[in-house]
Order: C-alpha cells, then sequence, then structure tokens
C-alpha cells in the first residue's frame, strides 16, 4: 500500500489531486527577448531584455528563478535582469522552457 492509498484511507472524505510541476510557468509574450554578454568593471554579467507585456513582479520572479537555477546573483533594474557570469546557454534554454522566444546578441 502506497502513501497516496494510505491517506485516502485516513481522510476519505478528502479530494485527492495530483500535483503537477509548479514550476512550470507559461508566458505568453509575441516579441523576442534579447540575452546578451557584457563586462562590466572586468567581470562578466548577461543581460536578459526586451520584456514587453511581463510586470515588474513577474520579471523579479523569472530572474529569482534563473538565478536559483544557476546558483549566482543578480537583479532586475531598468526593465531588463542582470545576472552574473556568462551563462546565455542555460539562461535561454529555460526561457524558451518559459515560453519566451529569445535572441542572442554578441559574441
Amino acid at each position: 500500500m502506497d502513501l497516496k492509498n494510505q491517506l485516502e484511507n485516513l481522510f476519505p472524505d478528502h479530494n485527492f489531486k495530483e500535483s503537477k510541476d509548479d514550476t512550470k510557468i507559461s508566458y505568453n509574450q509575441h516579441d523576442s527577448v534579447i540575452c546578451k554578454y557584457e563586462k562590466r568593471k572586468g567581470k562578466p554579467i548577461t543581460i536578459i531584455e526586451g520584456f514587453t507585456s511581463i510586470k515588474e513582479t513577474d520579471k523579479k520572479e523569472i530572474a529569482k528563478r534563473l538565478k536559483t537555477m544557476l546558483s549566482v546573483g543578480g537583479t532586475v533594474k531598468g526593465g531588463k535582469i542582470i545576472i552574473q557570469g556568462n551563462n546565455r546557454n542555460r539562461i535561454m534554454e529555460e526561457l524558451v522552457k518559459m515560453g519566451f522566444k529569445v535572441k542572442r546578441v554578441g559574441g
């Protein structure tokens, strides 16, 4: 007997639902997001810009998700997400999973 069956026996009135992947967030944006690499004060950063229909709180949520995934620091300033390090490939893959169209700018 697995855990789900045990819980159903203990709580017969409760409606148990299968949990879905909560990390899957989908954003609908028609324009492409630009992902570029720069150096500031000799340190590499990745800048993500071009969010047109996304609220500031959603940008912070996206930045938090990317920073956690990469284990790096970053911020949201002036409508841009700035992530420490040159992580364009992994960031672009994650943004595509979220439902964005991504363009790579620069080298």
